[in-house]
Order: structure tokens, then C-alpha cells, then sequence
């Protein structure tokens, strides 16, 4: 017996793609299949599987299972969950592996699976390895046991046994997301006011889509904060591992300005450490980082690249832009915007001052959001490469760490291939407007050099 996945599926750092498309139970009872022969190869036995809360996830789940039972590793089900509950799972119980269920931040019809195999990230040439597996039905056999665990409790007892709270009125959007019940105990064993919105799992996402790096999905949380005069807001992807933030003037702190103000209090307790930003994050976060007493290194975007590049360096912290907040201090270094929200709280009361406040003092650039420019899957690499030896060939001050960021007298922009869509991904940041509409002058130069035009 083989399988073959649909290439677009087989992403840098998870399997992901449309449900029914281009994804489906028999790919999910494929890749357990594989997945489990890795597991077995490495010498494991054990596999702990959750899910998130969108439609197709139970499905999915349940054929995971069996693929992983029939390649002869035994599973326990933590059910339904964000996805740092998973990884709480596979870092606590006794087991060797973890694969979670989820579509992420992408749309209602996507769904996938992150992987964790002995504590770390398993992607690249990894995910590939299952691909191949698959095709040539290399596969172990056997019939694994199937028990479950409930972790809920224990993990958001987890998330504040080393945190500092403080009292102040938070208004929490976990966008019907598979984070809601979690957040619901987790604000019970805080101090302060707390006002939760959208907490019940809806894998039709009735109120916004929860990504909350697109400022529009932040409104309903505006709305919240400022007719209850709440201190600040944070919002939740759909699988919680990506936090967004508002100040209590609805300002967005974005998560290159999240990592930089939970930075100040882990360079206090660990002196001139490493910290990891993504090549997506703001000159602002290395300049912050140096100021601290901190080494900043910039870092390919992705989660579990950043992972991958914080255990490396031995950092106590990493981050990207688009919310995906590590802590290698007091944590187990997986990605969990729960935790990022306790510790963000333990960093405002560190430092004296309100959000607002701190959110105030941040150096004021002219930054565009992260655009994403629809190109066709199969060229977004390649589009990417040409632009990069484009830029090489013309003598252009390029950072090739990921894609290319430029960086100019006006300022830097970057462009570079995402690793989750059909996109080339956009950034520029510059200290006037009139040097940032120049910096997106330049990337669309290039685009249209490369036949893109949006």
C-alpha cells in the first residue's frame, strides 16, 4: 500500500491545504502512518494527538489515529485544544512524539497538522521524509493501543505557577478559536477584571476570523476596551499560538513590539542573552534588544524555524511578527500566545507604567502591515529568487537570511515567499511617508519586473 500527498500540502514547517481539495482523511491516515514509522525509527512508541476547533478537525483526527495505530505506536487523545496544549502534552506526559490537528490562522476550508517528534520542531526535509515514505508505502506495521488523557486542567494551572500577575481589566478575543475554554479558566486564577468575548470553539468563526494580524479582526476587541474602559485588550489565533495585542487607546501593539516589551524583563534576569526576531520584525525590536544589554539576532520566519534557531542559540526568547511568541525562560520553548499573555502582563507591571503608556513611548515610524501580493503557488519561490539576484546583481544592500530586506537610505523593505499561502509576503518601514511610498514604489518595481502586479 502507498500513498501520495498533493505537493502543495508538504509546507516548510507543518502539512497543511484545503479540506477536500487538496487534503482529506486518507492523506491524515497517511501521514500517521509515516509519521509513526519515523517515531518507531527513533526508537518511541508513544504518540500524543489533539485538535483544534474547526469543522473538519475531528475527521481528520480520528483517521490520524488509525494511521498512526496501523504503523504500531500507541496514541493518547487529549481531544479538542489549542495547539501550545499539545505541546504541553508531549513536553509532560510520557511520550515521544505529538501531532496536532489544526488549519491554524488560514481560512475556515484549510486544515493540517504540526508535528513535534522527542521536544523538537519536526519540518523541512523532515516533512518531506514523510512524503516519501508514503510513496513507497515504507511503512511499519503493528496495532497500537488508543487512550485518552484530559491535560486541560493541568495546563492552565501551568501556564501561571511561575508568573507574577497583576490586577489590571483585560478584555480577551480568542475568535471562537480552539484557545476559548482555555482562556476561560485561565482568566479565573488571575487577578484583576476580565472580560472574554467569542470563548466558544466555532469552527465557522461567526464573529471574525481569528488571526489577529490583520487589524480589521481586532475590532470587535476595540469595541470591548473602549466601552468598558478596559487597560488593554489581547486577541488569539485559532489555534492560541499566535497573541495580538491593543492598548487601551485601541492602538495595535504588533508582535515585533509584544517581543520587545517582554524583553526588557528577561534580559534583566538573564544579562546580555541572545533574542530572536524574525526578518519580518521592525529595525525597532534589534535597536530595543541592543539598548537592553541584549545580542539580537535576526532569523528566518516561521514557527518552527524560529524554534529551531532559539534552542540553537540558546536564547530565552524568540518571536516573529506575526505573533509567535517562544520562551526559553521559565518555559519549554514551544510557541504559546496563553503564556506570552500571562508573561506580557508580568512585563507591564515590571515596568511601571500602563500599555498605553509603553505603547506611547515606542519610536514613531512609518511601518506598512505585512501585505501578502497573490501569486501562483508554484511560482512564489522562484519569484522570490529572481528578485533577490536581481537585487545582488545591482549591488543593493540585501539581508538574504529570508527572501530579501533591503535595506536603503529611506529605510528597509522585504519580500519573501510564505511558507503557509499562495503569497509573497510585503514589508517596508521608514522614518517619514514620503521614504516609505518610495520603499513600495521599489518592491513594486520588482514585482512587475517579475510579472506580478497587484
Amino acid at each position: 500500500m502507498t500513498h501520495r500527498f498533493d505537493p502543495v500540502v508538504l509546507r516548510e514547517y507543518d502539512v497543511r491545504g484545503v479540506v477536500g481539495r487538496s487534503l482529506g482523511p486518507a492523506d491524515a491516515r497517511a501521514l500517521g502512518r509515516s509519521f509513526a514509522t519515523r517515531v518507531r525509527r527513533a526508537g518511541g512508541t508513544r504518540v500524543v494527538v489533539g485538535y483544534d476547533g474547526r469543522l473538519s478537525s475531528p475527521a481528520l483526527e480520528a483517521a490520524l489515529v488509525e494511521g498512526l495505530t496501523a504503523g504500531g505506536v500507541d496514541v493518547v487523545r487529549t481531544g479538542l485544544g489549542p495547539t501550545p496544549q499539545l505541546y504541553y502534552a508531549e513536553a509532560e506526559l510520557e511520550v515521544d512524539a505529538g501531532v496536532q490537528v489544526t488549519g491554524s490562522h488560514n481560512p475556515t476550508d484549510y486544515n493540517g497538522f504540526k508535528m513535534v517528534l522527542g521536544h523538537a520542531a519536526f519540518f523541512g526535509e523532515d516533512i518531506q521524509d514523510l512524503a516519501r515514505l508514503a510513496a513507497a508505502g515504507d511503512w511499519t506495521e503493528g496495532s497500537g493501543t488508543v487512550t485518552t488523557a484530559d491535560v486541560a486542567e493541568d495546563y492552565v494551572q501551568r501556564l501561571v505557577r511561575d508568573v507574577e500577575g497583576a490586577g489590571y481589566r483585560i478584555g480577551w478575543d480568542p475568535g471562537n478559536g480552539a484557545a476559548g475554554p482555555a482562556i476561560e479558566r485561565l482568566v479565573q486564577l488571575l487577578p484583576g477584571e476580565h472580560h472574554v468575548i467569542n470563548a466558544e470553539v466555532d469552527g465557522t468563526f461567526p464573529n471574525h476570523h481569528p488571526d489577529p494580524t490583520v487589524e480589521a479582526n481586532l475590532d470587535q476587541l476595540k469595541r470591548l476596551v473602549s466601552e468598558r474602559r478596559l487597560d488593554f485588550g489581547v486577541a488569539f489565533d485559532g489555534d492560541g499560538d499566535r497573541l495580538g495585542a491593543i492598548d487601551g487607546d485601541g492602538r495595535v501593539i504588533w508582535g515585533d513590539q509584544l517581543l520587545a516589551l517582554l524583553a526588557a524583563p528577561v534580559l534583566a534576569r538573564h544579562p546580555g542573552a541572545t533574542i530572536i526576531g524574525d526578518v519580518k520584525s521592525s529595525a525597532m525590536l534589534f535597536d530595543r534588544i541592543a539598548e537592553l544589554g541584549g545580542r539580537p539576532v535576526m532569523g528566518k520566519s516561521g514557527h518552527s524555524l524560529i524554534r529551531t534557531a532559539m534552542y540553537e542559540a540558546n536564547a530565552p526568547l524568540a518571536g516573529e511578527l506575526s505573533g509567535h511568541i517562544f520562551f526559553g525562560d521559565r518555559w519549554y520553548g514551544f510557541d504559546d500566545a496563553q503564556y506570552a499573555a500571562v508573561r506580557l502582563i508580568e512585563a507591564i507591571a515590571a515596568s511601571g507604567h500602563s500599555l498605553t503608556e509603553l505603547r506611547g513611548a515606542m519610536p514613531a515610524l512609518c511601518t506598512s502591515p505585512e501585505l501578502r501580493v497573490p501569486v501562483d503557488e508554484a511560482r512564489k519561490f522562484a519569484i522570490a529568487a529572481e528578485i533577490v539576484a536581481r537585487l545582488l546583481a545591482d549591488g543593493a544592500t540585501v539581508n538574504t537570511t529570508d527572501g530579501a530586506r533591503v535595506t536603503t537610505p529611506d529605510g528597509w523593505w522585504l519580500l519573501r515567499a510564505s511558507n503557509t499561502e499562495a503569497v509573497v509576503t510585503v514589508r517596508a518601514e521608514a522614518q517619514d511617508e514620503a521614504a516609505l511610498d518610495r520603499l513600495l514604489a521599489a518592491i513594486d518595481d520588482q514585482l512587475a519586473r517579475s510579472g506580478v502586479r497587484w
